[in-house]
């Protein structure tokens, strides 16, 4: 099972989404940035270094809101752990992503999530989760 870190980073109210490139995996679908934990890393090391790698920025990583294990239709599976990142030093650079944007809770079902993230995406949206 790949484990998986990923940050829902606030800010004004919004979430920011991130969308993946042609050339990657699930092309061009919506997610949360972040990324797999290396081993012998700790989650919330991983979710700095990925936050770094992907968007530049020093996150100070909060609270763990979510756990999801999902298992895929070609058999993989994926067990996503999601925090919450109030806080950032640097400016947002996108370095690996297609496009970026902040969005309101309510239009979160109206982008094209990965599988594995849509029960978060519906609890963000309804405002049962952070």
């Amino acid at each position: 099972m790949k484990r998986v870190v990923a940050a829902l980073i606030f800010k004004d109210g919004k979430i920011l989404v991130c969308q993946r490139t042609r050339h990657q995996t699930m092309p061009l679908k919506w997610e949360f940035p972040g990324g797999k934990i290396e081993e012998g890393e700790q989650p919330r090391d991983a979710l700095r270094r990925e936050l770094d790698e992907e968007l530049g920025i020093e996150a100070s990583v909060g609270d763990e809101v979510a756990r999801i294990r999902h298992q895929y239709k070609n058999g993989s599976s994926v067990e996503l752990r999601f925090f919450v990142v109030n806080e950032y030093q640097g400016q947002l650079e996108n370095k690996i992503f297609r496009d970026m944007r902040w969005a309101e809770r309510s239009e979160l079902p109206s982008f094209d999530f990965l599988e594995a993230d849509f029960e978060l995406v519906r609890d963000l949206a309804s405002g049962k989760l952070v």
